[in-house]
């Protein structure tokens, strides 16, 4: 039988069923086989034999502890093992790169994060650097042993993540950068074995991140806002990710405020992102600090720091810019929230440090601007995750997939030597 058809193959459906009882053990864990029988509604054969092919594969484990709760022989529980694979995540941006791996358990492995000029260095010179880092971290010692079965890249900008695509960075200068494509092909050039790799916007990664593993885990109506150069929402409706009918949801930070206000990067002018992303905010902040061009990469770290300590030592043009960027933040938030009424809107990247002088004048105008009473039920809060917010969700999105049966799984520990897995 072959797909296309109207039929599926046989692997195919036992595939799909392993990952179906894979998420079931996650969810249920410590659970007995018969539990996941009667979760998934396959039968009780069918499902030893999954676990089994699961378990060679380092993927279940049984905890050597029994469960009594039913007449007859005690089940023996069930739990994922966490030492067998691992999931990277990588996010460049215009002034950094960030790298993060986990586990099974989406517990953190490995967490690095690195100053990167990624705006001069251009997308050939970032291609080459996101391999290098994805091949130094499946080589790196906290992954021995480990089979790496996928990494998500998180870039700025607006991303066809079918074909891995960034069609246009514009704080990045790029436009239609094969960015996968590229990656893949470093890697096998560089004999590394081949991984999985998947490109999605930061924002939509990061929400996937306080959704799985962050402060605010678990909320299923949540926008996360990336306080960078640029301006970006990931939105989950329902604990669905809001991607659009071109994948391109989510651009908040080109909503138009002040038609007579500062040129974007985009080309426009007045955009929430030239009114409060992090380049305005250090102009107006630290203007004796600002050199007189284009900001790099390597400028924006240093410029975020400085005006966050004259800031906290009471200088009246420091405090004056970032409640001024508050009060533009929290009008074009407004609209966010005016249109996906989320329970709570979590701002990342340089806003959390700016958080003390951005949030009051942001919740200001929030309440002042949402038509619903009580904004709807918002909140404004901080992320807890830091710089590697994006990252952290590329390597849990990783997980996810394998979950969903979206990636091959990992061949059985027995013969695992040079494995091969696939494209996504």
């Amino acid at each position: 039988m072959t797909v296309g058809s109207g039929t599926v193959s046989f692997q195919t459906v036992r595939e799909t069923n392993l990952g179906v009882v894979l998420r079931t053990v996650r969810e249920l864990a410590p659970c007995s086989r018969s539990a996941v029988a009667s979760a998934t509604g396959l039968n009780k054969t069918t499902v030893s034999s999954l676990v089994a092919d699961l378990m060679a594969r380092g993927l279940v484990l049984e905890t050597g502890e029994t469960s009594r709760k039913r007449v007859g022989r005690p089940g023996v529980l069930l739990a994922l093992d966490d030492s067998s694979v691992a999931a990277v995540g990588l996010e460049v941006n215009v002034d950094y790169l960030s790298v993060v791996a986990v586990d099974l358990l989406r517990d953190e492995l490995v967490s690095r994060h690195v100053p990167f000029d990624a705006r001069s260095a251009g997308p050939e010179e970032c291609a080459r650097r996101i391999a290098d880092t994805l091949r130094e971290t499946v080589e790196a010692p906290e992954l021995s042993g480990r089979a790496v079965v996928g990494a998500g890249v998180a870039v700025p900008g607006l991303i066809d993540a079918p074909a891995g695509t960034v069609t246009h960075a514009p704080n990045l200068g790029w436009r239609d950068v094969p960015l996968r494509d590229r990656v893949v092909g470093l890697l096998r050039g560089s004999g590394v074995v081949d991984v999985p790799v998947q490109v999605d916007n930061d924002a939509n990664l990061a929400v996937a991140a306080e959704y799985r593993v962050g402060s605010f885990a678990g909320t299923p109506d949540m926008a996360y806002v990336t306080g960078e150069v640029g301006i970006g929402a990931g939105i989950l409706a329902g604990g669905e990710l809001l991607r659009g009918a071109g994948g391109f949801a989510g651009e908040v930070g080109h909503l138009a405020l002040a038609p007579d206000g500062p040129q974007c990067a985009c080309g426009r002018r007045g955009c929430l992102e030239a009114l409060a992303g992090i380049g305005a905010i250090v102009r107006g902040a630290v203007p004796d600090r600002v050199p007189d061009r284009a900001l790099s990469g390597s400028d924006v770290a240093g410029l975020v720091a400085v005006a966050v300590e004259r800031a906290a030592s009471g200088d009246g043009v420091a405090v004056g810019a970032l409640e001024r960027a508050g009060t533009w933040l929290g009008r074009g938030l407004a609209t966010l929230v005016n249109v996906t009424n989320p329970s709570v809107v979590v701002l990342g990247g340089y806003f959390v440090p700016m958080g003390p002088w951005l949030l009051p004048n942001c919740r200001e105008e929030i309440g002042a601007n949402v038509f619903a009473p009580g904004a709807g039920g918002c909140r404004i809060e901080l992320s807890a995750l830091g710089l590697s917010a994006a990252a952290r969700g590329g390597a849990a999105a990783m997980i996810h997939a394998l979950d969903g049966g979206l990636l091959p799984l990992p061949a059985p520990r027995s013969a695992r030597g040079t494995v091969v897995p696939g494209e996504m």
